[in-house]
């Protein structure tokens, strides 16, 4: 019996390795130089810029309002919004605002849904880039310029720095945190390894014509990630202008956390089972960019990760200490992945008060691995301006 708990634990430890080694990596090519952003554009291109809205009554006036604020020609851009389930005085405004409304009454509301009835509703006309930003988004008055600047450098899909706004509940300061690292080690990290950004779901832009040409293929609530596929399908290169910020709202509450990881994590086991059959394609092509996002898409969530390394590491303390230290050793190295993918203006009284709710959240990821069924269908879009019960 000693010798197949031995021969187990030996499995298990390889197989939680490989993913610290990988999120390890990323983190220390994370801290590489940062690129110099790219040289000013030679042609000044048209954008088509969507905002999804579902019940998104108080805060969507306020983005629509701050995207007008570009240091851009306002006769280059248009902006859209995709009012599904707001209030006709929110959508007048919009238009008082300048923005183009499209009404919207889905049975089961998705983002991807809003997109078609966007591109359906704007596909004849002509535009060099989409650019696709949430309903809580507001960013800085150069974003049209910076990813001018990236297309026109031949770059036809972009991920800005996607980062929190406001929000000081204990839930909203972890998720703060968790999608720093993201963007260190998915995104920065990945980039300056050569490999393409992940994207995020919104600061995000893509050549229009691609756009329209694969958008009907995108039909669940993880649009992000079949966007992703299709991209990397293709041989797009996605970057990330680290440099370039949008502010985006962060959940609140514990349950609100439960609710957006268990659509996430519903999304990517969907598009990890739809993009493993052209794997062995991306394999013999030198697809590297397919090939490392179906593999980031078998890593179990971080925080998971962390609580499962500890626990097996107390409990080999408590049988055969030496034992342990192997997997106190991959525990030391997780942690050192996300101390150098985390921001030094993170860490303080805040960061270290919210600690206290990661035993739930721990948990809560726990069930949603065994709990993401039908979820991946609906518009799950964060409570704003919740507070923690």
């Amino acid at each position: 019996m000693e010798s197949i708990a031995s021969a187990l634990d030996m499995v298990v430890f390889v197989l939680i390795l490989i993913p610290v080694i990988y999120l390890f990596t990323f983190a220390l090519f994370a801290q590489k130089k940062k690129p110099e952003p790219y040289p000013p554009a030679v042609k000044k291109h048209k954008f088509l810029v969507l905002f999804p809205a579902y019940k998104e009554d108080k805060v969507i006036v306020e983005s629509v309002r701050n995207f007008y604020q570009q240091d851009y020609p306002s006769h280059l851009y248009k902006v859209v919004v995709i009012s599904d389930g707001m209030k006709e005085e929110t959508d007048s405004e919009l238009k008082s605002l300048s923005a183009d409304v499209i009404k919207a009454a889905f049975e089961n509301s998705s983002k991807a849904a809003a997109l078609n009835l966007a591109i359906a509703e704007r596909g004849n006309s002509s535009y060099d880039m989409v650019v696709i930003m949430d309903a809580d988004n507001i960013t800085t008055p150069d974003f049209l310029i910076k990813i001018n600047d990236a297309y026109d450098s031949g770059i036809l899909a972009i991920q800005a720095h996607r980062t929190a706004k406001g929000g000081n509940t204990e839930v909203t300061i972890l998720d703060k945190v968790s999608e720093e690292i993201n963007n260190s080690i998915y995104r920065e990290g990945h980039v300056r390894a050569g490999l393409s950004s992940a994207l995020i779901g919104s600061g995000l832009a893509i050549d229009y014509d691609w756009f329209v040409r694969n958008i009907p293929m995108v039909t669940s609530a993880g649009e992000d990630k079949e966007l992703e596929l299709l991209l990397l399908k293709d041989g797009i290169f996605i970057d990330y202008l680290q440099y370039l910020y949008v502010y985006d709202e962060k959940v609140a509450t514990v349950s609100a956390y439960y609710k957006q990881r268990r659509r996430w994590m519903a999304a990517q086991l969907d598009m990890f089972r739809r993009g493993i059959r052209d794997l062995p394609k991306a394999i013999t092509t030198g697809n590297i960019d397919y090939c490392d996002k179906l593999f980031q898409w078998t890593i179990p969530p971080r925080i998971v990760l962390t609580g499962f390394i500890l626990l097996v590491s107390i409990a080999w303390v408590l049988v055969n200490w030496t034992v342990s230290l192997k997997w106190w050793f991959i525990f030391f190295m997780l942690s050192s992945a996300l101390s150098l993918a985390m921001p030094d203006e993170l860490y303080g009284s805040p960061f270290k008060k919210a600690l206290r709710k990661l035993p739930a959240l721990f948990i809560l990821s726990l069930v949603n691995l065994f709990n993401g069924r039908n979820v991946n269908k609906r518009f799950i879009h964060t409570q704003h301006g919740e507070e923690i019960k």
